[in-house]
């Protein structure tokens, strides 16, 4: 067993922890939170990390945290993750090009002009969802019916 880790909370501190179980956050900070609430109310490290299912380290680190940064200390950083190679003005320059030349685009096409034109590479599949899920993709976004399909 590891050297005894204690938090101690005011009644606010433990109050405002409390109120985060049923507000509309993250489910690691309800946890992390919980973390904290547990320690302070007596329980050990190791303790609270076999009831959550977590190392004795993370649990300690949650500790640290909340004793460097306070309810801050809850949330993860910002700026995890992959960033985005593109840019809206690079989407919007080919909303553009789809709207105002007469020829029709395919993905790949598409790619390859943002590619020799803006120095952006996209895989097609990739721009294909992005295009997609602006709801920008094709010269015109009309619907298959019977009335315009051809019938054989």
């Amino acid at each position: 067993m590891g050297a005894r880790f204690r938090i101690f909370l005011t009644r606010e501190q433990d109050q405002k922890l409390l109120k985060l179980r049923t507000e509309d956050v993250p489910q690691k900070v309800k946890d992390r939170a919980e973390v904290i609430r547990l320690n302070a109310h007596g329980w050990y490290v190791e303790k609270i990390a076999a009831h959550f299912n977590w190392s004795s380290q993370t649990v300690r680190t949650v500790l640290h945290k909340w004793q460097k940064l306070g309810l801050e200390g809850l949330w993860d950083r910002p700026g995890r993750g992959g960033k985005p190679k593109w840019s809206e003005e690079d989407i919007v320059f080919l909303e553009q090009c789809l709207t105002k030349e007469q020829r029709t685009y395919n993905s790949g096409q598409l790619a390859k002009k943002l590619a020799s034109d803006r120095q952006i590479k996209l895989s097609p599949d990739r721009l294909r969802r992005i295009l997609k899920k602006r709801g920008s993709f094709g010269k015109e976004q009309e619907k298959a019916t019977k009335g315009n399909k051809i019938q054989k």
